[in-house]
């Protein structure tokens, strides 16, 4: 699921210019073109348009229409009839559909909003509400015990440049020492992706395991979960079953080399 060679389709719209633009973008603006990239995800599609959209290594996603109220853009991309969530990247927007709706019927109409938006300068985020963006800056807390620290360290330097290639994101929610579990979350195109478990288990929990002997699994935590209580929740479970998570022990393999995403 994760960065590979990719299939890509190229669309250049070249704009026309209307009213003042501010002086900054009018180099970056003048030849605006959208890439497209295809992700693991056959509903999610990445939207590369040739100029910036967060700060580096920043990502937001919005999951419906009332929370994008901080982004124009993306109340206008939610304005289209089957959107089921947009994501910021540095430089892409990851789209997701729903799956009775065909991307032929929607790109075109993806397309007209995002060249306009982005031609006219208007900011990605207001101002005033630029909360749940998630950044490189989150890997570090001086509160951090050393395990957290290194988990956090791997995820941010090796597993998240990954899953960003291919159109989504991933947060560290908390590690849990009594049992060895890492609990994270995936964005953008990997949150729905159906291979979403075989890349945590295959990819993110092999490689976690094998650079830090105290991680045991790793589990997902669903959007719906966010909430502090039910995180709290899903930990107390897994305390209580722990064979309901992860490999067994004596099912478990010695890793020789390092695993890859």
């Amino acid at each position: 699921m994760f960065a590979r060679s990719l299939p890509r389709s190229f669309i250049n719209y070249r704009t026309q210019i209307t009213r003042p633009i501010n002086s900054s973008f009018i180099r970056s603006i003048r030849n605006l073109f959208i890439q497209t990239s295809e992700t693991p995800n056959e509903q999610a599609l990445k939207f590369l348009p040739s100029i910036q959209i967060l700060g580096e290594n920043q990502t937001k996603e919005f999951l419906s229409g009332r929370e994008a109220a901080c982004s124009p853009l993306a109340v206008k991309l939610f304005s289209i009839d089957g959107i089921k969530s947009v994501m910021y990247g540095s430089d892409f927007i990851t789209i997701e559909k729903s799956e009775n709706i065909a991307w032929p019927l929607l790109k075109p109409e993806i397309f007209s909003i995002l060249t306009e938006y982005l031609t006219n300068g208007s900011p990605i985020l207001l101002e005033n509400d630029k909360n749940g963006i998630i950044t490189d800056d989150m890997a570090f807390d001086e509160d951090d015990d050393e395990v957290v620290s290194m988990i956090k360290e791997l995820i941010f330097t090796r597993i998240r440049p990954a899953i960003q290639d291919d159109g989504g994101d991933i947060e560290f929610i908390k590690f849990e020492p009594d049992n060895g579990t890492v609990y994270l979350k995936l964005k953008g195109a990997c949150r729905s992706c159906d291979s979403s478990s075989v890349t945590l288990k295959n990819g993110i929990e092999s490689m976690l395991k094998h650079y830090i002997e105290e991680v045991n699994s790793v589990e997902p935590i669903d959007e719906e979960d966010q909430d502090q209580e039910k995180v709290d929740a899903i930990v107390e479970s897994a305390k209580l079953n722990p064979q309901s998570r992860g490999i067994k022990e004596e099912d478990q393999e010695e890793l020789t080399h390092p695993p890859s995403l």
